[in-house]
């Protein structure tokens, strides 16, 4: 697929986006449940790329104030990604210093509460296995690059409302950025390369 014909379907998707966010905010139930559709799968990214295997839990809270508050927002589909982006940076950030405060008892083991899913495939295990490490990769970068490449990449966030949601410039974020994905890419293509 061609540059010019993601971003035409990635406009109509925004278009798509910002009349569902319209009619969820009127109470439309089916709207919500496609702008949650559409929205989610970035907005869990980035929350698991802030606190790691609490996303779910984290995210689930956002949505909640989300949906909570979506009477009050005002915006395109865009302003809607980013006002549930600093809403979940808020929820994660929260949720980062309660950890903090407060140590975890001892857990069982994950393999031990896991029943195999119906449906598994080898290639769901790939697409899952590529995912988490791309997500540990970013995780390990310094704080200020992995939020940038999250909401940029991730969530989809253009440079300044990606800067609105964590309170900087959007250039110092589109640096951040930019330092982010490169530090990924040579450690993905591989360290120690001679420079030519």
């Amino acid at each position: 697929m061609g540059e010019g014909t993601r971003q035409a379907r990635d406009a109509e998707l925004d278009v798509e986006l910002g009349t569902a966010v319209e009619r969820a905010r009127g109470g439309d139930e089916a709207a919500f449940a496609y702008v949650y559709r559409i929205v989610h799968p970035g907005l869990l990214g980035y929350v698991r790329g802030i606190v790691g295997e609490d996303a779910e839990d984290v995210a689930s809270d956002a949505w909640l104030e989300i949906a909570r508050d979506l009477g009050r927002f005002r915006g395109d589909a865009l302003g809607f990604r980013g006002w549930t982006a600093t809403i979940a940076r808020h929820r994660a950030l929260d949720h980062l210093r309660r950890v903090r405060s407060r140590p975890r008892p001892a857990r069982l083991e994950p393999d031990v509460l896991s029943l195999p899913a119906a449906g598994d495939t080898a290639a769901e295990a790939l697409e899952a296995l590529s995912t988490d490490e791309v997500l540990a990769r970013v995780a390990e970068l310094p704080q200020d690059q992995a939020e940038a490449v999250l909401l940029r990449v991730v969530v989809g966030l253009d440079g300044p409302t990606a800067a609105r949601v964590l309170g900087k410039r959007p250039g110092a974020v589109r640096s951040a950025a930019h330092r982010g994905l490169r530090r990924l890419a040579k450690e993905l293509t591989g360290r120690g390369r001679p420079k030519e």
